[in-house]
């Protein structure tokens, strides 16, 4: 395909997204259709797709609302002289019209839906601005290092014999960002024999300050795949049951202990009680995924205020029911990718203020940045 091409196909591809069709299954279908594209054809696609979405209303102020404009809008941005790409020639854009040569200023455009505008200005003060430009931009791609394995030096030379080039990150035991080679990852030994392992920066930090309470029994209550299980076993002998209310999401996890060399135990809901109580109970809840929308941009369109007050709702049903299972002296760790003071703060305080017999212990935020996503940490000490 010629780079006019690419961006035609994202343009098409946009389109569908626009009529409501998931981004992910958008492009899986366009793939399948097009057995002549090659991997970096298809690489390509997927990039400007993703480009857009990141940046949408700016990239629709500076060129138009469809697919087309989107593009447009995109080439704009990134100083590409639209006549290259527009040029009508084979599987490219069609040449541009005189209405869309004098559109194009996407001045003070903010890319996110109007309605979160004040409930994140209100959640992040003078680093609104800062945060906001950073969603718009690709996320880094992130390793943790299994210390059960390796240590960071040792997995680094591993992947560069690989083609994957990763730095250390400054104060962290474990995380490397990736400079080249990424999607060289997955195939590489150094990942399939858990050298290594995807986790975001700001998720690993995390999990590094509750492994430093040395708890021996853990219920990780929202496992999901399972990352946060698999970093604290590389760092630490507690006994490791992980749970999620959607099972499947766990499918995968028997694999990737056994990559990492890490023993955890799957539990079903009927089974929790069984095994409690826990020194640490974790709560990676569902949540509005605010920090990680670089990674997830579609999402940043479609969620709404239902969704939000849904999810809040959620988030404390969860915490309630997991507060249950905490032994005396033990830990309840509440967690969110959200940068939303209704999902984190917000939700820290109702929680203390309906169980007294818990006490906080420490928030932090981690914010969207170079070497990780937005992140939220609460801790809880059950003191009686």
């Amino acid at each position: 395909m010629t780079p006019a091409a690419r961006y035609q196909t994202a343009a098409e591809i946009l389109d569908e997204i626009l009529g409501g069709v998931a981004a992910e299954k958008a492009l899986t279908n366009w793939a399948r259709r097009a057995r002549f594209a090659g991997s970096k054809d298809r690489a390509a696609v997927r990039d400007h797709v993703f480009d857009v979405l990141r940046q949408r209303q700016s990239c629709a102020a500076r060129g138009g609302p469809d697919g087309r404009g989107l593009i447009l809008g995109l080439l704009r941005g990134d100083g590409i002289d639209p006549d290259t790409v527009f040029t009508g020639d084979g599987y490219g854009p069609a040449v541009l019209s005189e209405a869309e040569r004098e559109a194009g200023d996407a001045g003070d455009v903010l890319d996110l839906p109007a309605w979160i505008v004040a409930p994140m200005r209100e959640a992040l003060g003078e680093d609104f601005d800062r945060t906001e430009h950073a969603l718009r931009e690709r996320a880094p791609v992130m390793l943790r290092v299994n210390l059960a394995k390796s240590d960071p030096a040792a997995a680094r030379a591993a992947l560069a014999d690989e083609g994957v080039i990763a730095e250390p990150v400054a104060g962290s035991a474990t995380a490397l960002v990736v400079t080249e080679g990424a999607r060289r990852i997955r195939l590489g030994r150094a990942y399939l024999d858990g050298l290594v392992e995807l986790q975001d920066g700001s998720s690993q930090a995390a999990v590094a300050a509750l492994a430093g309470r040395a708890p021996a029994r853990v219920l990780d209550y929202c496992a999901g795949g399972g990352g946060k299980s698999l970093a604290l076993a590389a760092l630490c002998s507690a006994e490791i049951y992980a749970h999620d209310a959607d099972p499947a999401r766990m499918s995968d996890l028997p694999e990737r202990a056994a990559r990492a060399g890490a023993d955890i135990t799957r539990l079903d809901r009927e089974e929790i009680a069984g095994h409690a109580p826990y020194d640490l109970v974790i709560c990676d809840v569902p949540c509005s995924g605010s920090g990680t929308w670089r990674r997830t941009p579609e999402m940043k369109w479609r969620f709404s205020e239902a969704d939000l007050a849904a999810l809040v709702q959620t988030q404390a049903e969860i915490l309630d029911e997991a507060a249950a299972h905490v032994a005396p002296g033990g830990y309840l760790a509440y967690m969110t990718c959200s940068i939303l003071a209704e999902e984190n703060e917000a939700q820290a305080e109702g929680f203390g203020a309906r169980h007294p017999g818990f006490a906080l212990r420490g928030t932090r935020r981690w914010p969207v940045s170079a070497s990780g996503d937005g992140f939220f940490l609460a801790q809880f000490e059950r003191v009686s």
